[in-house]
Order: structure tokens, then C-alpha cells, then sequence
């Protein structure tokens, strides 16, 4: 990938280089197009990801392969009930130097250090050694004896849990939650998919996936998404998606014009806490990578609803009411695409968004 390329030549190579990992990826996972898509989204926005699916859908595989086809350096760390925090961070170990006699304290590295780190069944641990990531994820380091020390780069946390069994679990707390860019959510494959699946898993041949971008490679790529123009109204329309779900506050639809329009009935009747600032950033971070792998150097609305449930779902802190109608998070923002408009559109884009709509 060139470093003096014009951006349309650097978001062609983009692709290019987009294609090859998807199909090196496919040599190991069938189908899952979507969740592959967001896993790469997140690592071209230097964002993590929190993958949750029941057992047995290839989350750990997943990121595995895709770990090998970006040439980073890759640790899993399986968490478990006795994990410590230093277990992750690294500790001090004393040291002593045989020929002198002289003792001293020497930092002995854990496995958060690495490009991108597994964290396998990330809910099955404590909250103490949960929170031994959040320094990590959010200021790139860790602290270990009032010392810090910088992780490598890039560096990324894409995490997995099982939704479905909560005995011996421990749920992320929200603060933790709010590091993660994206809330994945992996389905069931199709018939079709599942019968591809078993052909590959019980014969004696495997898939080697190839490395197709180095680390140099994906820092250009993090630039060019960085570099993606955003239109004001494409920002504001990503801010009243989020303001619309605080329900502690006055809602102001139109970015100031407080009491113009209705909040969408889904959040009111459901929606107990809402999305801070960071969803947000996130949104139009997350628009922006969807507009380079479309071949667009500019985001637009429908890139911004494109991301809105994998950014949200994990924000929103639902009711009772939610729970006892079985209303998810999905649905809530499924409203909120639904219900909030997109203002200082032109004729031929709001043509292209009713389409979508429909």
C-alpha cells in the first residue's frame, strides 16, 4: 500500500487489500460476512470489539484467523473464574545478578502485550481483573508498580461472551462496557453455511490463512479513514441518534430546538439510561470505515445507520418494561432509525434515503 497515493488510489488499494483478507478469512470461516466486516471496521478505527454469540459459532476462530491475516502479533487470554489482574498486565519479579550479588526489580511482560488480544469469554472473570484491561484499552499502557509501560501498536481487545448462560458469570459493568466500539451479536448460520461447516470440520483438510496487511499497512489504512469527509448534517444526524436516547434530558430533535418533536416512543417506554458522548465519536468513526470499504471518501447518513446498532446496542441501559415485553436493544434503535429524520438532506439524497427506508 502506497504512502504517497491520492486517496482515491489509497481507498482502492484499501479494497484491494479488503478483498484478499476476505478471502483468506473464508479458507477458515464460512459465512458470517457482517460480523468479519464490523471485526475490521473496529481495527481500522483502532476500536475494540465485544463479539457475543452462543458456543460453538467460531467467535475465538474468528478472530484468531483474522488476527493471522493482518501479520500482528496475537494473545489469548482465556479468562476464568481465578484469573488475576497480573495475570494479564504482567508482575515484578526480583532478580538477582549472581556475579555481583545485587538484586532488583525486573517487569516480567503479560499477555496484553500483543496487536491483538483474544479476550475469551471476557464475563467470566471478576470485575477486578475485568478492570485490568480498561487502562489498557483506553490509554494504550499499564501501570505496574507506579512504572507505565506502553502497549505495542496497533493495539486491540476483541473480547467474546456467551449471552445465554449467566451461572458463574460476572456482566461487564457499563463503564467497561462503553470502551468496546462495537457490540457484535453472531447468529446461527444458514442450512447452507452449517452444511459447509461440517464438510470442512470433519475432513482432513484445513484452511491456512495467509497474512495480507502488515502493521505499517493498517496504520495508513487507520489514517485514510480518518481523513473521510463528514458533512455537518451526517453529524448531527448521528447526535440526535444518540441525545435520543437520553431520556434524562430535554430532548432537542433539531440540535437545539427543544420541544419540536416527539422522542421516539420506543426510548421513552423502554429506555432507562442512554449513550454517552463516545457513541457518538464512534458512530461517525465507525461511518467513516464503512464509507472507505464502500470506495466513498465521503460518509453519508445511510453509512451512519449501517453502524447504529452495533455502536448502540451496548449503550442503552433498558427497563423492566423492556424486559418484561421482551423488547430489545435492536428494536429500540430499529425506532430510532425509524423515528429520527435526516435534516438539510438535498432532493436526490433524500430520494436515496426514502429508498433505503423502504
Amino acid at each position: 500500500m502506497s504512502t504517497n497515493a491520492n486517496p482515491q488510489e489509497a481507498i482502492e488499494q484499501v479494497q484491494n487489500a479488503y478483498q484478499r483478507l476476505r478471502t483468506e478469512v473464508a479458507k477458515v470461516i464460512v459465512g458470517q460476512d457482517e460480523v468479519v466486516d464490523q471485526v475490521l471496521m473496529a481495527i481500522m478505527c483502532k476500536g475494540h470489539a465485544l463479539l457475543e454469540g452462543v458456543p460453538g459459532l467460531a467467535k475465538t476462530l474468528l478472530i484468531s484467523t483474522i488476527a493471522r491475516t493482518l501479520s500482528l502479533g496475537f494473545s489469548r487470554i482465556q479468562f476464568t473464574p481465578d484469573l488475576m489482574p497480573s495475570d494479564i498486565t504482567g508482575t515484578e519479579v526480583i532478580e538477582e545478578d549472581k556475579s555481583t550479588g545485587v538484586r532488583e526489580l525486573r517487569f516480567v511482560k503479560g499477555p496484553i502485550f500483543a496487536n491483538v488480544i483474544l479476550a475469551d469469554e471476557i464475563n467470566r472473570t471478576p470485575p477486578k481483573t475485568q478492570a485490568a484491561l480498561l487502562e489498557a484499552m483506553q490509554e494504550q499502557q499499564v501501570t505496574v508498580g507506579g512504572v507505565q509501560h506502553k502497549l505495542p501498536q496497533p493495539f486491540f481487545v476483541l473480547a467474546t461472551q456467551n449471552p445465554i448462560e449467566q451461572e458463574g458469570t460476572y456482566p461487564l459493568p457499563e463503564a467497561q462496557l462503553d470502551r468496546f466500539m462495537f457490540n457484535i451479536r453472531i447468529g446461527y448460520p444458514t442450512a447452507e453455511e452449517e452444511l459447509e461447516i461440517v464438510r470442512r470440520t470433519t475432513s482432513a483438510s484445513r484452511g491456512t490463512p495467509e497474512a495480507v496487511l502488515t502493521s505499517a499497512e493498517i496504520t495508513r489504512v487507520q489514517e485514510l479513514v480518518r481523513a473521510v469527509a463528514v458533512p455537518d448534517y451526517v453529524t448531527r444526524y448521528a447526535i440526535r441518534l444518540v441525545r435520543a436516547t437520553r431520556v434524562s434530558e430535554a430532548f432537542e430533535p433539531s440540535g437545539g430546538d427543544s420541544g419540536a418533536a416527539e422522542r421516539p416512543k420506543l426510548v421513552k417506554a423502554y429506555v432507562g439510561w442512554g449513550a454517552g458522548p463516545r457513541a457518538s465519536e464512534n458512530i461517525i468513526l465507525a461511518a467513516k470505515a464503512r464509507a472507505v470499504l464502500s470506495g466513498s471518501m465521503h460518509a453519508t447518513p445511510e453509512h451512519v445507520r449501517s453502524v447504529a446498532k452495533p455502536v448502540l446496542r451496548h449503550r442503552l441501559l433498558t427497563n423492566f418494561n423492556a424486559e418484561a415485553d421482551q423488547v430489545t436493544t435492536d428494536a429500540i434503535i430499529d425506532g430510532l432509525l425509524r423515528d429520527i429524520p435526516v435534516e438539510g438532506l438535498t432532493a436526490e439524497e433524500q430520494r436515496r434515503m426514502d429508498a433505503v427506508l423502504k
